[in-house]
């Protein structure tokens, strides 16, 4: 698998960038099919950093529902992978650079 397949985009909620300040943990969400290994070479490649620990978790898929005029609408929201990635003491990920 090529690098730049593994990381999809950064997650960018509140319990990711509290542990960001706390843990120098960074979550990414990747491709299922990738693993550890691969996950550290790219995150190493594209932000310049060095990774300690890599985390995963695999987020099971949802049936979602919803009432509208046309009755209820049901559908199914796809399951994704998660890594968790820490890294060395003093360094950082700047995830907003290209915001």
């Amino acid at each position: 698998m090529k690098l730049s397949e593994v990381l999809i985009k950064p997650v960018l909620t509140e319990k990711a960038n509290a542990q960001q300040d706390k843990l120098r943990r960074y979550t990414f969400k990747v491709a299922k099919s990738a693993n550890k290994l691969e996950i550290k070479k790219a995150v190493e490649a594209f932000y310049g950093v060095n990774v300690i620990n890599v985390n995963t978790v695999v987020s099971p898929a949802k049936n979602k529902t919803r009432f509208t005029k046309a009755g209820f609408i049901s559908g199914r929201k796809p399951s994704f992978k998660k890594a968790y990635v820490t890294v060395a003491e003093n360094e950082t990920i700047d995830l907003y650079a290209n915001i």
